[in-house]
């Protein structure tokens, strides 16, 4: 069942009609090259170009007597041309026909797939910009760490997210590919110049050796890069999820007029969307399992793919084109907190400064052992006391005397964490 959320123009790609529609456009394209060639008669091509055309009603009806798809195809376009039909898939097997169209559907799912990606970019790229420099605490292990921006969180998502677009380029290029070679990609009843002419017409590239069908590895490639992709947008919403919860409530989903988060609890505002694309992304990534399980097929093919193409293939595009736009959608609208960032922040009562003053020690002679010795038990007597750790330390006079009053107070200023948050960013953005 197509979901009430697909885009028509993703979910059309996919269709029964839209898959004929190729299928005719190959056996096209190859007879054209065989009129060429001299391998058919001219007149077969005008016969198919003028009268050629297919009932999707009438190929599952012969379907159901012959049990196979392509003939049934076959059959009822020859229903339309006549005797010229003879000469349509004339030394072509099945596979060369659908091995051919599943590249040209997977490449016109990738290019709305690569949309959505650039307009991810520019959403996430906006808002990075936009929050730069606003200091929030970064965590390690749940628990506070150093301090970061809020801008740095976002602008890894917009270079994770450059990567992930990357290795999806690389797989379409791997992916989409023309195969039309024969029984078993020998090339035995045609010659390789008609892959070359309906590859290129078709915008692939021919196969470099393929047997009766494609090697699965392109396709795995495929799904995986979706996979890895999805991961990523998980990574980012559950950030949102745990910065949303009341603790912390340093962002939240846009919580539009007239919504209401819970049928018992009207106070609730829930990161539905960041849940939702949790969920999804699971569903995405366990299509990678059984694409990767395609690889090893019998000798020179089986046909145990093919039902799980039939499945993987529609669901990863229409899920990967529906998470990105809900999650670009969640981006554009993330409302943020910086004033509950910087109370996160005071939480920690400046304990985030026990790592750059242990290396200030450090580089004042003393040895690391004794550094970390002395700062963890101020670090610790200010968290079990609920004390500032800065006032601690300056009233300390062996810490006075070892690095001096103003370089500690300079060791305390927040700012000096944020020095190359610039050089951050153009290294992101240049990549």
């Amino acid at each position: 069942m197509i979901p009430r959320y697909s885009n028509p123009e993703m979910t059309q790609i996919w269709s029964d009609e839209s898959r004929f529609k190729i299928w005719l456009e190959v056996e096209t394209l190859a007879l054209e090259k065989m009129v060429d060639l001299g391998l058919a008669p001219k007149e077969s091509l005008d016969a198919v170009r003028s009268k050629a055309k297919f009932n999707k009603d009438r190929i599952s009806e012969i379907e159901a007597e012959v049990k196979h798809d392509v003939i049934a195809f076959l059959t009822n376009v020859a229903e339309s041309v006549g005797p010229l039909s003879r000469f349509v898939h004339k030394g072509m097997t099945s596979n060369d026909l659908l091995d051919t169209s599943f590249s040209v559907q997977l490449k016109n799912s990738s290019e709305l797939i690569n949309s959505n990606i650039d307009k991810l970019l520019l959403a996430i790229k906006k808002r990075a910009e936009e929050y730069k420099t606003t200091p929030c605490i970064g965590r390690s292990h749940g628990m506070h760490a150093e301090p970061t921006t809020f801008g740095l969180k976002l602008i890894g998502w917009y270079a994770e997210v450059k990567r992930a677009q990357k290795r999806f380029k690389s797989a379409v290029a791997e992916v989409c590919v023309a195969k039309i070679s024969g029984a078993v990609g020998t090339f035995a009843q045609l010659p390789p110049s008609v892959e070359e002419f309906v590859a290129n017409k078709l915008g692939l590239v021919p196969d470099t050796v393929s047997t009766q069908v494609v090697p699965r590895d392109r396709h795995a490639a495929f799904f995986s890069a979706l996979g890895i992709l999805g991961s990523s947008i998980e990574r980012f919403v559950t950030e949102v999820r745990h910065l949303q919860r009341s603790e912390v409530a340093e962002v939240e989903e846009k919580f539009t007029k007239g919504q209401k988060g819970s049928s018992a609890m009207p106070h609730k505002r829930n990161p539905i969307l960041s849940e939702n694309l949790t969920g999804l992304v699971r569903l995405l990534r366990s299509y990678v399992t059984p694409a990767m399980e395609n690889i090893p097929l019998w000798h020179e093919r089986d046909i145990s793919h093919s039902s799980v193409e039939r499945v993987i293939a529609p669901d990863a595009c229409i899920l990967a084109d529906f998470i990105l736009k809900r999650f670009t959608g969640l981006v554009e609208n993330l409302v943020v907190h910086p004033e509950k960032m910087q109370k996160n922040l005071d939480l920690s009562r400046g304990l985030y400064f026990s790592g750059t003053l242990l290396l200030a020690m450090v580089e004042a002679g003393m040895t690391r052992e004794d550094s970390y010795k002395l700062v963890q038990k101020y670090a610790m007597e200010a968290w079990e006391r609920a004390e500032d750790f800065p006032s601690k330390i300056l009233a300390d006079k062996d810490i006075n005397k070892l690095l001096g009053s103003d370089t500690l107070k300079d060791l305390f200023d927040i700012k000096a964490h944020f020095k190359h948050v610039d050089f951050i960013f153009s290294r992101a953005l240049i990549s």
